[in-house]
């Protein structure tokens, strides 16, 4: 099989910053990507250096340094929250951000695009485990619905510029992400980190109990964002959608996103049992009901993207421990390295 990327080639990952664009770019790096031995060059400018909100900008930037593949992980994400309390800026900021850069890699001639969209845009009751083919086959859940949108605005957009114009642009709907360079903020957190934070907080102060929102019976499924990274560069080293063996729809036309999941779900309940055994937390956890539980059930059928020869390799409660091992080590560090966790707790 031919690679569709090459490690000579200039890549830019949008979001750089973030958990996922920075597993990106670990993964990338330990792939040989992006490094100047191999003529490769890793493109991850900071916010400072480039807003994505700006299209002048970006389009001036893509012209300057003529990146050939592009990643797109940026985005205003988070929880429940902060998605109920702000829907205009999620909305608003995800399609910028997106429209922005995704028509000035395709005016500049990038060869290849990978965007990251959200197990979020499917319907809030779909068929389980969710296939590609439900997309906008119902209603959204209200508590994410502006970032779901954006997030389907952006992988049409992927698509039509694909039909109309050849442009080599692919997605990719993750399902729920966590591990290192997640986000601890209280407001703007989500479930794996809020609880992760909740329990690590507790044991440190001693707490008798931690409240949890809604029931906890509602089932999630969660990725570690290092399986993440080397999925998009499987993808983006493999998947053609119009290869003849390339993943089909259940009318057998073409796919041009794709699943990517664990294909393991874990109750609400459950998983914050886990963290608080992990975290040696001995005291009483508070439901709370009168918050949203979100979508009771949402495990994405990742088989598709299987089938192009990509596998997790990391399991929950390993990937769990490592987080949490990693946060209990920062908050002791006393050094400028703990510091930009620690302003956190």
């Amino acid at each position: 099989m031919t690679k569709k990327i090459s490690l000579g080639d200039k890549i830019f990952v949008a979001g750089s910053s973030g958990m996922a664009g920075s597993a990106i770019c670990r993964m990338l790096v330990k792939s040989g990507y992006g490094q100047p031995k191999n003529n490769g060059l890793l493109l991850t400018p900071k916010r400072k250096e480039l807003n994505l909100l700006n299209y002048s900008q970006v389009n001036k930037w893509f012209i300057f340094h003529k990146p050939k593949v592009v990643i797109l992980a940026a985005g205003k994400v988070g929880g429940i929250l902060a998605n109920s309390s702000q829907p205009a800026d999620f909305l608003l900021e995800n399609l910028k951000i997106q429209t922005n850069v995704i028509e000035a890699a395709w005016k500049s001639g990038v060869k290849r695009l990978l965007f990251l969209g959200s197990s979020c845009i499917y319907p809030k009751y779909s068929k389980q485990p969710i296939q590609e083919d439900y997309l906008l086959e119902g209603e959204l859940e209200p508590t994410n619905e502006p970032y779901a949108i954006a997030k389907i605005s952006g992988i049409k957009l992927c698509e039509s510029l694909r039909k109309q114009h050849g442009f080599d642009a692919l997605a990719l709907m993750p399902t729920n992400l966590y591990g290192p360079g997640d986000n601890y903020d209280p407001n703007n957190s989500h479930v794996m980190a809020s609880f992760i934070r909740k329990f690590v907080e507790a044991g440190k102060n001693s707490d008798k109990t931690v409240e949890c929102w809604g029931s906890g019976d509602p089932l999630r499924e969660f990725l570690h964002v290092d399986d993440l990274g080397n999925a998009c560069i499987s993808a983006l080293e493999k998947w053609n959608p119009d290869d003849d063996d390339a993943p089909k729809d259940n009318k057998g036309e073409k796919l041009f996103y794709l699943n990517v999941g664990s294909g393991e779900e874990i109750s609400i309940k459950d998983l914050t049992n886990k963290i608080a055994f992990m975290t040696g937390f001995k005291g009483s956890i508070i439901w709370d009901r009168d918050k949203p539980d979100g979508t009771f059930r949402k495990v994405l059928d990742n088989s598709r993207f299987k089938f192009t020869g990509w596998e997790p390799k990391i399991k929950l409660e390993k990937g769990i421990k490592e987080v949490i091992k990693n946060i209990e080590y920062a908050l002791n560090d006393k050094s400028d390295r703990g510091k930009s966790l620690r302003n956190f707790f």
